[in-house]
């Protein structure tokens, strides 16, 4: 077939024909506009014109192979002929690279806050935006990190603590680390390789990998990442074509997922003001299909990325998902004891006690806060080991990890810390922030008197200050100094003479 010229392309540059290309081929994508959950703008924004610098960090690379008609695959493209818009010098981007020339080195990262701090500072204002931002006023995103300061430590003297083991089990899976990757999204925001990449520093330090539903890497390229014995997990977000679920999950466990976690927390995903004021532009589709209707981009990344979720997904659904899987079924969002309770009554194995890192619904209250509130409900009905507890939101320290296991978590997962070490400093920069816990895990294991995860109590841990939400903590100046408050709107700037 002979190659496309750029002037073939730019023909189509309207609502009416609409051709993009993509990695240096051509697609008709004018039926797909309505269907866009990102809506039809930022598509025509480049009808007639490569649009791959855009698709790039949203978009797995299977997508179009996946969701678009072969018939609109129009082939190559010489890319000589293609004309590129010249960029105007941007003083903001001039300006990030002069301060990714002035970063820290990597070993001055002593602790996991230290990379969100340098984050802050290099990445891209819209990827930023995306990462940081939280629900409303943000309240529960703080409060998922400051609530761990509320337990305190009642550390046991003159135990022989020479030999330190902190692995587990989870879910069946023996890993060095009672932590795992949650699921984020976009990791091509961050850096070029996305969540290949958490892969392989997961890999390297033996805990378990959580795959995105929204990630920017398809999933099977997540998955031929894994080396070996590997163990991932998948998060799952619920189509509102049951088809294009039960196809997702089936193909999951043909791949060799050993866990399902489906979110329960977002029916619709939350509004997070920070990701909303940058007016992100590059919004675009997911590794699932849409059929929604069109989302207003000004809503921010999160809310166009996510028009496919069904609202309507209820207990109900539940049984649906036992007899389309083998897999471990985990229920990822609960936030009170009595839906726990129904978890177990309906025969999943596992729940994540989570708030969505504070995302959706502010004022939800923190994963470890409901914990101390669900395990001691559990133990009195005998059913603690009838299900698997894990919690995330917050966690930032091994102190986080250990308070968990103190009050019955099985495992903690751990989400933003990761994409900031990566955005600041790829693989080097996740493999640290991992071998950091590990030697907090260690030191703090000792140092409260238990050589094993096994012998982690709740008589090792104070949890009285969780019981009123207007308990004083100390102040983190950490965290202080890395937050990121929201802003009102500002000034225009002044028109250039």
């Amino acid at each position: 077939m002979p190659s496309l010229t750029g002037a073939d392309i730019a023909k189509h540059n309207s609502k009416e024909s609409c051709w993009v290309i993509v990695h240096g081929k051509a697609y008709d994508v004018t039926e797909f506009l309505p269907e866009h959950p990102g809506g039809p703008k930022i598509i025509l924004k480049y009808a007639g014109k490569d649009a791959t610098e855009e698709f790039e960090p949203i978009h797995p690379p299977d997508t179009l192979d996946k969701y678009l008609d072969q018939s609109k695959h129009l082939g190559p493209v010489d890319m000589g002929t293609v004309q590129q818009d010249e960029k105007a010098e941007d003083p903001a981007e001039i300006e990030r690279q002069d301060r990714i020339a002035r970063m820290p080195i990597l070993e001055q990262c002593y602790n996991l806050m230290d990379f969100e701090a340098v984050a802050r500072n290099v990445m891209k204002k819209t990827a930023w935006a995306y990462y940081s931002s939280g629900a409303d006023d943000e309240i529960t995103m703080r409060e998922n990190h400051s609530a761990f300061h509320k337990i305190w430590f009642r550390p046991k003297i003159l135990v022989d603590v020479e030999k330190v083991d902190f692995s587990t089990t989870m879910l069946g899976t023996k890993v060095d680390l009672p932590m795992y990757v949650t699921a984020t999204a976009l990791g091509k925001l961050g850096h070029h390789e996305g969540e290949v990449l958490l892969t392989r520093a997961a890999k390297k330090h033996n805990v378990v990998q959580m795959i995105p539903t929204l990630a920017s890497c398809s999933f099977d390229e997540i998955m031929d990442a894994a080396e070996g014995d590997q163990v991932q997990w998948m998060q799952l977000y619920v189509n509102k074509d049951r088809s294009i679920t039960k196809k997702i999950v089936e193909h999951a466990e043909k791949r060799g997922c050993k866990g399902l976690f489906i979110t329960v927390d977002a029916p619709q995903l939350g509004r997070r003001e920070k990701d909303m004021r940058v007016k992100f532009d590059d919004v675009g589709s997911n590794v699932q299909s849409s059929s929604g209707e069109a989302t207003d981009k000004s809503q921010g990344a999160a809310r166009a990325i996510s028009s496919f979720i069904d609202p309507s997904l209820s207990w109900k659904d539940i049984p649906w998902f036992q007899s389309i899987t083998k897999m471990p079924i985990i229920l990822k969002g609960v936030q009170r004891v009595e839906d726990v309770i129904r978890a177990v009554e309906c025969g999943v194995q596992g729940v994540v006690l989570s708030n969505h890192g504070g995302r959706q619904l502010d004022f939800a209250r923190s994963g470890i806060e409901v914990l101390a509130e669900v395990m001691p409900v559990l133990r009195e009905r005998g059913w603690e080991n009838r299900i698997e507890i894990y919690i995330d939101g917050g966690v930032r320290r091994a102190t986080d990890i250990i308070k968990a296991l103190c009050l019955g978590a099985k495992g903690v997962g751990i989400g933003r810390p990761f994409l900031y070490a990566m955005s600041a400093y790829g693989l080097p920069g996740v493999d640290r922030a991992i071998q950091l816990l590990k030697d907090e895990m260690e030191m703090n294991m000792r140092l409260i008197g238990c050589t094993s995860v096994d012998q982690l109590n709740p008589t090792l841990i104070d949890t009285r200050g969780l019981s009123m939400h207007t308990t004083t903590v100390p102040s983190d100046t950490l965290g202080i100094a890395i937050y990121d408050p929201l802003v009102n709107p500002g000034l225009k700037e002044k028109p250039k003479l």
